[in-house]
């Protein structure tokens, strides 16, 4: 790419097993500022994703902090790395194949990018954190050659049944050299909610520029900053989720390492998401539109580059919670039946915070068989098939995946036979007929 690439690699921090020490003051894990305003205190919970075995019910839970900072400098929301990457993600309990929305939502961006780039058997499409192949297996159908890049073995396993070429990795500028090398340039790069996941941005977003041709494109989707913030969408706060992103700190970032933002959508996934398009900087055969333009401008009217606009999500995150337990109490108090639907990593964030354990919810089921027989981290609520709802005919079923609400209430449709209702915890506690 006739650049030269200079960028340490980070060596991992000197820990016991899979913890990482944090300093009395962390600092930005993009311009490594000092970490001083905090935007949300959640206190403690243990990982999102870990799911526990019978077996382990009466085993110590590890559980880290939830204490989310802002910088003052570049306005990047960020957790500390409490827990290393591999720790975290080398197997992982998400299959995103179970949500049929996010299938469909694949579906479509497939169709949409392969002709808006005019992407061919000649053309060469990676994803990162490909998970079990969900998005890329729509390439393979069209004949669009795919890698995908994924750290979770038992992910990537499910991948390559689908017949998409995995790399079980984590990616970075590491990763990125020797697919080049490879000469597994590619001419889109995709990245689809792994922006926050990932502890060293710097080294990922290096790698991105590394691995994309002169002329190629990147896309990454990640949630919406503004938001979270507008719709107390706490929950999607969590361990595996290390940073939270403004548009204008992600130009920020993408610009420290030569590349621009040069479109981006707005788009209805996990509470409100952004797909921005980038570009080598020297590529000036695409303009940045105004949707850019007109996306920086709504954030800076909101405030996202004032410290004082971060100040008040605490005190939303506080009444979310009120208002969800007094919901719940007044129902328990009148004798009602509540069960949960979904097992979600942004779930276990809420049933944490807000001390929701079985004397609430008597349980809740997943679609994933992977999930089903084991308990919620932390607040030990069994996770079922999803069957059970029928069988036991709950009063109220509790949404933890709010973000496919429509997808669930046409799912649990048959639920009103036995005049069951539907809640709703975020923004605020709300019960549907």
């Amino acid at each position: 790419m006739n650049k030269s690439i200079a960028i340490e690699l980070k060596q991992p921090a000197t820990a016991p097993e899979h913890t990482r020490q944090t300093s009395v003051t962390p600092t930005c894990r993009f311009c490594q500022a000092p970490l001083k305003q905090t935007f949300v205190d959640l206190g403690m919970s243990p990982l999102c994703e870990s799911y526990i075995r019978a077996d382990q019910l009466d085993a110590m839970e590890p559980f880290y902090p939830l204490h989310v900072r802002v910088c003052e400098s570049c306005y990047l929301v960020q957790l500390p790395e409490y827990v290393s990457r591999e720790h975290i993600f080398s197997e992982y309990a998400y299959f995103s194949s179970y949500s049929d929305s996010w299938l469909q939502h694949a579906s479509k961006y497939v169709a949409m990018i392969s002709q808006r780039l005019d992407l061919g058997k000649d053309s060469l499409c990676v994803e990162l954190a490909s998970n079990d192949g969900y998005l890329l297996q729509y390439f393979v159908e069209k004949g669009i050659p795919v890698i995908g890049v994924e750290p979770a073995a038992n992910i990537a396993n499910a991948a390559e049944k689908k017949g998409v070429p995995t790399l079980i990795k984590f990616f970075g500028v590491e990763t990125a050299l020797q697919m080049v090398e490879r000469g597994q340039a590619a001419d889109l790069i995709i990245g689809n909610n792994v922006l926050a996941q990932v502890p060293d941005l710097n080294d990922f977003v290096a790698g991105i520029r590394i691995l994309l041709k002169p002329q190629g494109v990147a896309t990454l989707e990640f949630p919406h900053l503004q938001r979270l913030m507008e719709h107390n969408q706490y929950d999607t706060i969590y361990h595996e989720h290390f940073s939270y992103f403004s548009l204008i700190t992600a130009e920020k970032i993408f610009a420290a390492h030569d590349l621009v933002l040069f479109d981006v959508e707005e788009i209805p996934t996990h509470g409100g998401s952004i797909r921005i398009y980038v570009r080598h900087a020297d590529d000036g055969s695409k303009p940045v539109t105004s949707a850019v333009v007109g996306l920086r401008e709504r954030e800076l009217a909101l405030g996202l580059d004032c410290m004082g606009t971060y100040a008040s999500f605490s005190e939303q995150v506080k009444e979310s919670k009120r208002s969800l337990l007094e919901l719940l109490i007044q129902l328990r108090r009148e004798g009602k039946r509540i069960a949960g639907y979904g097992a979600p990593g942004k779930g276990n964030t809420l049933l944490n915070y807000c001390g929701i354990r079985t004397d609430f919810l008597e349980f809740t089921v997943d679609r994933n068989p992977y999930k089903q027989g084991r308990f919620l981290p932390g607040t030990h609520i069994p996770i079922l098939a999803p069957e059970l709802i029928e069988k036991s005919r709950p009063d109220y079923i509790l949404i933890l995946p709010w973000n496919l609400l429509a997808e669930i209430m046409a799912q649990l449709a048959y639920a009103r036979k036995w005049g069951a209702k539907f809640i709703v915890p975020i923004p605020q506690a709300q019960v549907f007929p």
